[in-house]
């Protein structure tokens, strides 16, 4: 059995065996959820340790077992440079967020299982090389999201925001289902498979008409891009996290989100590279729209909550950016910042998450001083926020420097903007967060917050500051992997291209 099977199997399984155990057995839930998510974790360590990079655009840790073979679908797991750091990432912030769950107080062992679901599927998505097994896992995890906010979300519009991310992410998953199955229907009919591997060499080999191209490569830009909150269809993220509670909000901002980024990289972009050429001027637009409004938008809020979320929506345009380069630096760049702000948005979540148990409130004008009163958490904030801002010593800054290099030999204009919002923007907004929380005088009734002061409750916080500064320090580990798999991608993609934009511009 592969290890990758264990990695997305073990959650999976503990959410079975919670559904016999008694619901008054509150520790046991507890600990059979955190001891099946470090599981994960640390066989996810062990598989990113023994990843071969010298063979790193090849599949490794693979499982194949055929399931329906007259339509092609079949249990296949692999991972190449591409997504194993996905997967470590993905483990990692899984357990950092079950460490989180304690506020967790009515409805435990509920809330549990659908964590682990959750965990599983997401784990499931970035492993499967199999399309349907890829979106069926996807879907997996996306459904105990729309619960946890419905029933353990907390403010006024927890409703409205479970509504509105049910809505928008079921949108984005129909245009998504459209295009893999057109995609499918392109196979001729006697190789016709869902596997991600065959159906690549397939397209790289024999190529797919240009017309089906600008046809399914549109669905699948704007099915995955609703799922990532590309603006202008952003407008759930912010709410949604906001309303959810936070180990909900640091596994899907953190992690669930990527999927829509990796299924671009993945499938649209090495099997559609015409239908690439038609939207990637549109693309590197519309991530402005990321960047700089929704990075204004930050600047206005008064909550916490909804000034991470909207940073995590602006950290997205940058991605986005990277891909519409299509090129070695820019994309993997979007690799990196993907893993990047998955560590650095479940970290963030994590600390508003306990800054509220503490205080009640995430409104900052209510809050202030609290650096000497919680000077751990206080720390953690400002790291925090530095790694938002892109300073050195990060990932982020790894990641978005080599799409800032990546970028300018395509698109100049859109890259020193992009760079003005990273730069300036975003450091206003982060900056002006750490002052209204953690500087100037502290009201009395903060006097009864207590910090993180145990090694457990710390534990979730420097486990992801921990990956940020490896990564940061030594990004190699990941660029290594990630290049090799990235220059297949935009050779392919760029032997296509160039004819395809040149007979554009005859035209």
């Amino acid at each position: 059995m592969s290890l990758l099977t264990h990695i997305l199997g073990w959650p999976l399984l503990a959410a079975l065996v919670l559904a016999f155990v008694p619901r008054n057995f509150r520790f046991l839930t507890r600990l059979v959820a955190l001891a099946a998510t470090f599981t994960s974790a640390a066989l996810a360590v062990v598989m990113f340790v023994k990843f071969d990079t010298d063979a790193a655009t090849d599949f490794q840790f693979v499982q194949i077992l055929p399931w329906v073979k007259s339509l092609g679908i079949s249990y296949h797991v692999g991972v190449d440079g591409l997504n194993v750091g996905l997967v470590l990432m993905g483990a990692l912030v899984s357990f950092a967020a079950c460490c989180c769950a304690w506020e967790i107080k009515e409805r435990e062992k509920e809330f549990y299982i659908l964590l682990l679901v959750m965990t599983g599927g997401i784990l499931g998505a970035f492993a499967s090389l199999d399309v349907f097994f890829l979106y069926f896992f996807h879907e997996l995890a996306l459904v105990p999201a729309f619960i946890m906010i419905g029933v353990w979300g907390r403010g006024e519009e927890k409703d409205y925001a479970t509504f509105k991310i049910t809505l928008y992410l079921s949108l984005g998953a129909l245009l998504a289902l459209i295009g893999l199955l057109a995609l499918y229907l392109q196979m001729p009919e006697d190789k016709r498979t869902f596997d991600l591997v065959a159906m690549t060499a397939h397209f790289r080999a024999q190529g797919m008409d240009g017309s089906a191209q600008q046809f399914i490569f549109p669905l699948l830009l704007f099915g995955f891009g609703i799922l990532v909150s590309l603006w202008p269809f952003h407008t759930w993220a912010p709410l949604a996290y906001g309303a959810a509670p936070t180990a909900t909000a640091m596994l899907h901002a953190g992690v669930l989100k990527k999927f829509g980024l990796y299924g671009l990289i993945r499938i649209a972009l090495p099997m559609m590279p015409e239908g690439a050429a038609m939207w990637m001027n549109c693309l590197a637009l519309l991530c402005l729209g990321n960047i700089l409004y929704c990075g204004l938008v930050a600047m206005k809020q008064k909550d916490l909550n909804l000034l991470i979320g909207n940073s995590s929506v602006a950290h997205m345009g940058f991605v986005f950016l990277g891909i519409a380069s299509l090129n070695v630096l820019g994309i993997t760049g979007a690799v990196l910042v993907m893993i990047a702000h998955g560590l650095l948005a479940a970290l963030s979540f994590a600390l508003s998450g306990y800054l509220y148990q503490q205080t009640k409130t995430l409104e900052m004008e209510k809050l202030g001083g609290l650096l000497r009163q919680m000077p751990f958490f206080g720390a953690a904030l400002v790291m925090a926020a530095m790694a938002g801002c892109g300073l050195p010593g990060f990932a982020n800054f790894a990641g978005e420097a080599l799409i800032f290099f990546g970028a300018w030999t395509e698109f100049r204009v859109v890259t020193v903007i992009a760079a003005w919002g990273a730069l300036v923007i975003g450091a206003v907004y982060m900056l002006r967060a750490v002052r209204s929380v953690l500087h100037g005088p502290l009201p009395q009734e903060w006097h009864v917050a207590k910090d993180v002061t145990t090694p457990w409750r710390r534990l979730p916080f420097a486990l992801l500051l921990g990956a940020l500064l490896l990564f940061g320090f030594f990004p190699a580990l990941l660029t290594r992997k990630i290049e090799p798999v990235v220059k297949q991608i935009v050779k392919d993609a760029r032997a296509v291209l160039k004819p395809a934009i040149t007979a554009g511009v005859k035209n």
